[in-house]
């Protein structure tokens, strides 16, 4: 039994490390891309292209905010998820606290009082 879990835990990060490794390699091409528009020689551009570059530039500035926010919204859930998982852990708190407790006198009662 204890294999297969440690099977499927494999082939889970085998999969999350394959998804990472996809969205560097996006990531990297789509950031060299945009720094090598920013490295185009303006000047010796005619007008036509300037106006191309500009409908670019805007449209990723466009594109980004929107990525921006997608990701903001993303922490935001994360951030709201994890507030919600620690109040959890504090509201099952006493009943943990009981059951220790519990367990506590049971292991009491049953090393040290004889009938």
């Amino acid at each position: 039994m204890e294999g297969i879990i440690n099977s499927i835990v494999q082939f889970l990060q085998q999969g999350i490390a394959a998804i990472f490794k996809f969205l560097q390699l996006v990531w990297n091409w789509s950031f060299g891309q945009i720094v090598s528009i920013f490295s185009s020689d303006w000047q010796a551009l005619p007008i036509w292209k300037i106006v191309v570059l500009i409908v670019a530039l805007a449209a990723i500035a466009y594109i980004l905010y929107r990525a921006f926010m997608v990701l903001w919204s993303g922490v935001v859930a994360l951030f709201h998820a994890f507030v919600e998982l620690l109040s959890k852990f504090v509201s099952v708190l006493p009943q943990i606290v009981i059951a220790g407790l519990i367990a506590f006198g049971a292991g009491y009662v049953i090393q040290n009082i004889n009938f």
